[in-house]
């Protein structure tokens, strides 16, 4: 076990191989800032579409609005004569 244990320290003590970690971490810190940063995107292209959507159901129901204010007034029109 210690001739495993000094095995590794050798093998871990040399510069290729701390080099070789080194691109190991940014490998992984680049992937997950890759993930984060499509997560963000498609979150952000989520939130427009939401915001989109409910402009048109806004837009629908100032329409439907509209019709409903012009029948009243057409009615209470009619009504005065």
């Amino acid at each position: 076990m210690s001739q495993a244990v000094e095995a590794y320290r050798g093998i871990t003590a040399l510069e290729e191989y701390r080099y070789m970690e080194i691109l190991r971490e940014r490998t992984r810190h680049d992937e997950a800032q890759a993930i984060y940063n499509a997560e963000k995107r498609g979150e952000e292209r989520a939130e427009k579409r939401r915001d989109e959507h409910w402009q048109g159901v806004v837009a629908e129901k100032d329409a439907e609005n509209e019709k409903l204010r012009q029948m009243i007034a057409s009615l209470q029109a009619n009504n005065k004569n």
